[in-house]
């Protein structure tokens, strides 16, 4: 039985990207999705079909096949960024689920899908431009993981006023293991760094989010 959200054929992967686009442009702001994550969309839809039209052309060459194979990579990847940073945070509702074209069981609280654990982390100054990030279970005696899972997903951003909310967060990176270290570039020195973690289990699936936590980059 097919588990994933993600539409096999690419006809209908294209389909889904492309009511996406009807529906996001009009709640950037009341979803909180990181700004320029829906024009990206949009140019990676023209991009595959251009190359998908192209392979599928009495004049596609291997080539272009292997272009087209790219160009929906790449926006397959996108939808999964998008879905994974935006589609599992309030305010959506069923609704708004059942608009995007996802299936009901994505919607449907069961063991696969519940992530009840939460992350407590703090963060440790390091090196220069480096800072230790150590997490583990909200409440456990251990550091370890929970049984079964990927680790937890990292997020980060910096600005100079706290963020509103996971949406505004544009670094992320999933960390199978604790400690982890996060790097930043020299210009990025002196600046604060907000940080959030959530677990996510071996479906994809992503828990709670924890409180934001800041640091002074080193």
């Amino acid at each position: 039985m097919r588990t994933d959200w993600m539409p096999g054929r690419r006809e209908d992967q294209l389909a889904m990207a492309r009511q996406w686009m009807e529906i996001l442009p009009g709640k950037e702001a009341e979803w909180h999705i990181p700004a320029g994550m829906v024009a990206r969309l949009g140019e990676l839809i023209a991009e595959a079909a251009a190359r998908q039209e192209k392979a599928r052309s009495p004049e596609g060459s291997r080539v272009d096949a292997a272009r087209a194979r790219e160009g929906f990579r790449d926006l397959t990847a996108h939808m999964r960024d998008i879905h994974r940073r935006v589609f599992f945070m309030p305010p959506l509702s069923i609704a708004d689920f059942i608009s995007l074209g996802l299936r009901p069981h994505d919607l449907v609280r069961t063991n696969h899908f519940e992530v009840p654990e939460t992350v407590e982390f703090v963060i440790h100054l390091h090196d220069i431009r480096q800072l230790i990030v150590e997490f583990w279970i909200e409440g456990a005696a251990h550091k370890a993981k929970p049984r079964g899972y990927q680790g937890a997903v990292i997020i980060w951003v910096i600005r100079d006023a706290p963020p509103s909310g996971p949406g505004d967060f544009t670094g992320h990176k999933m960390a199978s293991r604790t400690p982890v270290t996060l790097s930043f570039d020299e210009t990025e020195r002196g600046k604060t760094v907000y940080v959030a973690l959530a677990w996510q289990n071996d479906r994809g699936y992503l828990g709670e989010w924890s409180g934001f936590k800041s640091a002074v980059i080193p």
